[in-house]
C-alpha cells in the first residue's frame, strides 16, 4: 500500500509466524485489552494526553510490550524468542524512519526555498472551496496510482493540499482525510504498490486478476467518498475565500514566486515514477530545493539566520519559521525539521516493539486462529478475515503483518469454501490495506499525521474511502455480489 512501498521493504519470506500451543486465547487478549484501555483513557480522559508528559503514547506502548513479555514468560516464551521477533520488526521499519527523517528536511527546505509557498500562491487561484475536497481526491488518487505510493503523494501534493485548504479557511482535519481518501484509493489500485502486490501473493492469486477484481468493490467506494466530499464543499462555511486577494498578496511580498520552483516537485514524482528508490528520491528533492533556495530566496535565508548557510541548515535539522503580515500563513509557513518527526519516529518504535513482543509469544497467531474459528459460513469467512486485518493493524501496528498473518491463516479456509483466492487477496486489502491509517500507533497512521500535521483524531472521521472499505466488502459478502468460486475442473 504504502510507501512504493518500496519504503519498508519487508522481505515477506522472512515473516515466520510463530504459534504458541501453551497460550490460550484470553491471555492473548490480556496485553491488548490493557493496551486499548490505557491509550482510550489517556485520550478521553486526560488533558492534552499528556499523561506521562508529551511521550505518554510511546510509554503506553512500551508498558502493553512488557505486560505481554510476562504474559510470554509465564507461557514458557524465552527473552531471546521475543528481543528476536523486536529486531525484526524494528529493521522492518528502519527505511520508514529514514524517509519519516528525510520527509521532515523536506518540509523545511521547501519551504525557505518557496515550493510549498508556490503551491499554495497558485493553488488558492485554482482551486476554489466548492471544488476543493474533491479535487483533492483525484489530485491524490491520480499521483498515488503513479507512484504506487500513498507516502510519497502526502509528502508532496498532500502537504501543499492542506496548506492551500487551511489558507482558504477549510478545517485541516476534512483536507487530510480527502488525502488519505484518495492516496490510499490510488495506492490500492496501482500494480507498482508493494500491497497492492503482496496480498494476491499471500492468497495465491496474480496481481492483474487481483487489481480487477479489488475494482468491484474499490470503484463504488471511491464514488461514494467523491460524493460526500463534494456535498461537504457546497456546504462547508469557508473564511479564506473572501480573503484571498490579502493572502496572494502577503505571499508575493515575502517570498519570491515563480513557476519555476514547480521543477522541484516535479522531479521528485518524476524518479518515483521512474521507480528510484524513495529515500533517493526524496534526497534528490531536499538537494535540488537548497540550491532552488539559495537561487530564489536570498533575501529569505538572510532574514533567518546570520549565514544562508545556517538558514539551510536549520531548515533541514530544526524547526524554520517565516513571518508574513498575515497570521493565517504564520502557522502555515512553519516546519519543524528532521527534529519535528521524532515523536512520530519514537511512536513507531514503541509501537514495533509491543508488536513484536505480542508476535514473539504467539499472540498474533492465537488471536486469528480463534477468528478463523468462528467463521462457519462464507460471509462469516470474510467477517473474520476482516476482523483480523483490523485487529492486527490495531496490535502489530503494521499494516504488511496485518496483510501476511491473516493471508497466511485463511488460504486454506476459503479454498475450503470453495472460494477463488482473489476473494481473500480482495478482503485483505479492504480491510488490512486501508484501515492502518486509521490506527494512530500503527506506522500509517503515526506516517500520515506526522507529515500533514493533522492527528488522527481530526481527520479519521473524514477519511471516508478507508473506513467504508471493511463495509463495502462485507456488503458485498452478505449479499453475494460478485463473489467468485472456484472452477471445478
Amino acid at each position: 500500500m504504502q510507501e512504493n512501498d518500496n519504503l519498508s521493504e519487508i522481505k515477506t519470506e522472512d515473516q515466520v509466524i510463530i504459534d504458541n500451543k501453551e497460550l490460550s486465547f484470553l491471555e492473548a487478549l490480556i496485553p491488548v485489552v490493557i493496551l486499548v484501555g490505557l491509550l482510550a483513557y489517556n485520550i478521553f480522559f486526560v488533558e492534552d494526553q499528556e499523561w506521562f508528559g508529551a511521550y505518554t503514547n510511546q510509554i503506553i506502548l512500551v508498558l502493553g510490550g512488557g505486560i505481554a513479555a510476562v504474559v510470554g514468560l509465564y507461557n514458557k516464551v524465552t527473552f531471546k524468542t521475543m528481543l528476536k521477533e523486536i529486531w525484526e520488526n524494528l529493521r522492518s521499519v528502519f527505511v520508514p524512519i529514514m524517509i519519516l527523517f528525510l520527509v521532515g528536511a523536506l518540509a523545511g527546505t521547501w519551504l525557505v526555498s518557496g515550493v510549498i509557498p508556490a503551491m499554495v500562491y497558485y493553488g488558492l487561484q485554482v482551486l476554489s472551496p466548492e471544488i476543493f475536497l474533491p479535487a483533492s481526491v483525484i489530485i491524490a488518487a491520480v499521483i498515488s496510482i503513479a507512484t504506487g505510493s500513498s507516502w510519497t503523494t502526502s509528502a508532496t501534493v498532500g502537504i501543499a493540499l492542506v496548506g492551500i485548504g487551511t489558507a482558504l479557511g477549510i478545517n485541516p482535519g476534512m483536507i487530510a482525510g480527502a488525502v488519505i481518501s484518495g492516496a490510499y484509493f490510488g495506492d490500492k489500485m496501482s500494480p507498482l504498490s508493494d500491497t497492492t502486490n503482496l496480498a494476491p501473493a499471500m492468497a495465491g492469486t496474480d496481481l492483474f486478476t487481483h487489481i480487477k477484481y479489488m475494482s468491484i468493490t474499490t470503484v463504488p467506494t471511491i464514488i461514494i467518498t467523491l460524493l460526500v466530499f463534494g456535498i461537504i464543499s457546497f456546504n462547508i462555511d469557508t473564511t479564506g475565500s473572501a480573503d484571498i486577494s490579502n493572502l496572494l498578496a502577503s505571499i508575493d511580498n515575502t517570498f519570491n514566486i515563480s513557476p519555476w520552483l514547480f521543477l522541484v516537485p516535479v522531479a521528485v514524482v518524476a524518479l518515483i515514477l521512474l521507480k528510484t528508490k524513495p529515500l533517493l528520491a526524496l534526497a534528490s528533492g531536499i538537494v535540488l530545493a537548497i540550491i532552488f533556495a539559495f537561487v530564489f530566496q536570498a533575501p529569505i535565508l538572510d532574514g533567518l539566520a546570520e549565514s544562508k548557510f545556517t538558514a539551510i541548515i536549520n531548515s533541514i535539522f530544526t524547526e524554520t519559521a517565516i513571518v508574513t503580515d498575515n497570521e493565517k500563513l504564520n502557522d502555515l509557513f512553519a516546519a519543524g525539521g528532521m527534529e519535528g518527526m521524532l515523536w512520530t519516529i519514537y511512536l513507531i518504535i514503541c509501537a514495533m516493539i509491543f508488536g513484536g513482543i505480542m508476535d514473539g509469544i504467539g499472540a498474533l497467531a492465537r488471536i486469528t486462529k480463534a477468528l478463523l474459528a468462528i467463521a462457519t459460513s462464507i460471509f462469516g469467512l470474510f467477517t473474520s478475515t476482516v476482523l483480523s486485518c483490523i485487529g492486527l493493524n490495531i496490535v502489530a501496528s503494521d499494516q504488511y503483518l496485518a496483510i501476511v498473518i491473516p493471508g497466511k491463516m485463511f488460504k486454506q479456509a476459503y479454498e475450503d469454501k470453495g472460494l477463488a483466492p482473489e476473494n481473500l487477496s480482495r478482503t485483505l486489502e479492504d480491510s488490512g490495506t486501508v484501515t492502518s491509517v486509521l490506527i494512530p500507533w500503527n506506522t500509517c497512521g503515526a506516517y500520515q499525521s506526522g507529515v500533514l500535521g493533522v492527528g488522527v483524531g481530526e481527520y479519521i472521521g473524514y477519511a471516508i474511502f478507508n473506513y467504508l472499505s471493511p463495509f463495502t466488502t462485507l456488503i458485498f459478502a452478505a449479499f453475494r455480489i460478485k463473489i467468485k468460486m472456484l472452477t471445478k475442473k
